[in-house]
């Protein structure tokens, strides 16, 4: 049927059906990237000059969620050290290339907040 065809599935395996963006940040426990988030990020990465632009995945909407970006941030304002953890090691034997959108994005961010 169609509700079944539009029906969203959203797992390590599959995409498919009729994402509901929303949906998926409630399910992962994320938080949606605001306006007032990219502002305070800019100002900390591109206002001080480390880099010229946001990242691409972040001006083109790929990244529309996060998980603790504004602690990040609140660290970096006060002057405080944070770290960066992908959840991904570079020796696992289960790497593909999905796993580079972790690693490209933490290498801005690294450059970004010159760590």
């Amino acid at each position: 049927s169609t509700t079944d065809d539009n029906e969203m599935v959203v797992n390590a395996f599959e995409v498919k059906g009729k994402i509901d963006y929303d949906k998926l940040v409630d399910k992962f426990g994320s938080k949606l990237i605001s306006p007032d988030l990219l502002k305070r990020l800019e100002a900390q990465t591109v206002g001080k000059g480390r880099v010229p632009f946001l990242h691409r995945f972040l001006r083109r909407d790929i990244f529309f969620s996060h998980r603790d970006l504004s602690l990040l941030l609140d660290c970096a304002e006060q002057g405080r050290p944070f770290y960066l953890y992908t959840g991904r090691g570079p020796s696992s034997a289960a790497m593909h290339l999905g796993h580079l959108v972790p690693f490209l994005f933490t290498q801005w961010l690294q450059q970004a907040f010159d760590c």
